[in-house]
């Protein structure tokens, strides 16, 4: 399934879910009743920053918008079949690497963060409460989390609750990889 359509079926089934119409949805996160119906139909290709309103309204973690639900158990998910997706904004790259069901308590994420780029998210506090950890894998990155900011060099690790604004920038002329392990104080839905 197409990165974008994933997106348009998560979205509207979290939204039905919550039993949130569009325009509750839209009030919650302060993103356009228009831009998510675009979003769920699949004719938008929303920046990180949408994606993070929309999650935070939901009350879930942004990696929530890009799992699918599944009955499948199967424990290895190829490199081929992660479902990567590019933020038209900063033009980063985030891969998801756990498989596609339920069973697993924490999710991972790789992302290639370019060089000059800059993201901040400005929501804050969700239910269930998650807890993020940023693992650098190569190159260097800033990250503010409330009003304290870090510079993380290669290997370094940054772990952290989603409960206040976070802020990404790569100042440097190479790109940051990095991991990004996320717990849920709950199982997700």
């Amino acid at each position: 399934m197409d990165i974008n359509a994933r997106i348009a079926a998560r979205l509207g089934a979290l939204r039905r879910q919550h039993g949130l119409s569009l325009e509750a949805l839209a009030q919650r996160c302060e993103v356009s009743r228009s831009m998510i119906s675009l979003i769920e139909r699949g004719e938008s290709s929303p920046t990180a920053v949408v994606l993070e309103k929309l999650a935070c309204g939901l009350g879930l973690p942004l990696n929530a918008l890009f799992e699918v639900t599944s009955t499948d158990t199967a424990p290895l998910v190829r490199r081929e079949d992660q479902p990567q997706w590019q933020d038209p904004q900063s033009g980063y790259l985030r891969r998801n690497l756990t498989p596609d069901n339920a069973h697993f308590p924490v999710q991972m994420v790789e992302v290639t963060f370019p060089a000059g780029a800059s993201v901040a998210y400005e929501t804050g506090q969700r239910d269930p409460g998650i807890h993020q950890q940023i693992w650098l894998l190569a190159g260097s990155i800033q990250i503010r989390v409330g009003e304290q900011a870090y510079s993380l060099q290669q290997g370094d690790c940054l772990g952290f609750d989603l409960d206040s604004p976070t802020a990404f920038h790569n100042p440097h002329p190479e790109p940051a990889r990095y991991l990004v392990l996320l717990s849920p104080k709950r199982r997700l839905p």
